[in-house]
């Protein structure tokens, strides 16, 4: 049994999918768009931004399983650090993220294409945006389709959102959902015609397929696993101070950061907070005004938001739309108790009241009534803090990988 899986970037659960693969012995290759030696004599001579962005691009395989297209989105990340907008603009652009998916699609399809049939592969493992002609091609091939869709289904999306539009239309400009053109809405329904399996990281994700006007395969639920666990966690808040409070993410309403200014007002000097992430636009005056008021850092290393994650009391993720939420898993590893909603990996990872604490989404209320809760019982930080690192010690990534294997070689053996 064997399984090609392509995606452009090779983001952290991309990753723990290939890594899983080639330590089972099934990955028949990773295609992807740039995949750099970190020896090579070239990246010296880029600016140190570029190549610093190039880095991350380095895979811990055998360069054998590892199949580049680079052409797009070396343009894409030029580009975008020259700030020439029409090169990468949303969709249209020729360097944007959409050919860059489309793209290695393309690429993948003529891939298997032109291998000889007694080295094709058993199954195609690729991701939303990027799959469809791949799943056309494999279709005919007898080669599996295996569908990852990391995040929720864009009608539920739509819906969901689009109320939120309604209630606070100030925010409206955060939320970019709503820019997809009906043709690229139509791929994703493609796709999801074509899969003949689903793989989604939360319970949130599957219930968003609900909306799906036709019929699906088989969904399976697997969280994605936590990073390494703090080893040594102190836990210093007393009444005598402010609790602190921080928010990890992209600054859209789609995280909640309406919810979390709003609450941090109702409660004054009894919290403060520190928001990171960059800005979604320049155009929401309410998210312009709030940063000018708390501690905002617009970007850190990943090991930097860690140590602010161990820094402080709790960490506030309200989000109202996320396939999972990777920063509640980490923030979890470093011992910080999480406020999240339903709408996050929440229900798969955290345990109401125990490990963490689960609160309506798009409610202001509910937070600052949970939060009000903590600063009545201070000792609620570490005794929840320390359930949410006994959590994440019981769920590594190698766990993950485990239990895709065990999906994936089922699916495999039913041809």
């Amino acid at each position: 049994m064997k399984v090609l899986v392509s995606h452009p970037t090779g983001n952290a659960n991309v990753r723990a999918v290939i890594d899983a693969f080639n330590r089972s012995g099934i990955l028949f290759e990773f295609n992807t768009t740039v995949a750099v030696n970190p020896e090579a004599s070239w990246l010296k001579v880029l600016p140190k931004s570029l190549r610093d962005e190039l880095l991350r691009r380095k895979y811990d395989i055998h360069r054998d399983l590892i199949v580049s297209y680079p052409f797009r989105e070396m343009g894409r990340l030029g580009f975008g650090k020259l700030g020439w907008k029409n090169f990468t603009k949303h969709e249209y652009g020729k360097f944007s993220v959409d050919a860059v998916y489309r793209s290695l699609d393309t690429r993948v399809t003529k891939r298997i294409e032109e291998l000889e049939i007694s080295k094709k592969p058993d199954a195609v493992y690729t991701y939303e945006d990027g799959a469809l002609a791949t799943f056309k091609k494999a279709s005919q091939l007898n080669i599996k389709c295996i569908y990852d869709l990391p995040k929720g289904y864009w009608r539920a999306e739509r819906d969901l959102l689009g109320k939120e539009r309604e209630k606070r239309p100030e925010w409206a400009t955060t939320l970019a959902g709503f820019k997809d053109s009906d043709q690229k809405l139509r791929r994703k329904d493609l796709e999801l015609e074509y899969a003949q399996h689903i793989i989604v990281a939360s319970s949130f994700t599957k219930s968003t397929l609900s909306y799906y006007p036709g019929n699906l395969p088989h969904i399976t639920v697997i969280p994605y696993g936590f990073p390494p666990v703090i080893e040594d966690r102190e836990y210093t808040y007393t009444k005598n101070r402010k609790l602190k409070l921080l928010f990890v993410g992209s600054l859209s309403q789609l995280k909640g950061i309406a919810n979390v200014l709003e609450a941090v007002n109702v409660l004054g000097n009894q919290v403060e907070l520190t928001i990171v992430g960059r800005k979604s636009t320049e155009a929401c005056l309410p998210l312009n005004v709030g940063l000018s008021e708390h501690r905002y850092i617009s970007s850190l290393p990943h090991q930097e938001v860690l140590r602010e994650m161990s820094n402080h009391d709790v960490f506030v993720f309200p989000s109202l739309f996320e396939g999972f939420g990777m920063v509640v898993t980490e923030a979890m590893s470093q011992g910080t108790p999480v406020i999240t909603t339903n709408r996050t990996c929440g229900a798969d990872v955290i345990s109401h009241n125990e490990n963490g604490w689960i609160v309506e989404a798009s409610s202001t209320s509910a937070i600052v009534s949970q939060i009000k809760l903590i600063l009545e019982s201070p000792y609620l930080i570490e005794k929840v803090g320390r359930a949410a690192m006994d959590k994440a010690r019981t769920r590594p990534w190698a766990q993950y990988g485990i239990e895709l294997v065990e999906v994936i070689s089922s699916i495999c053996k039913d041809r």
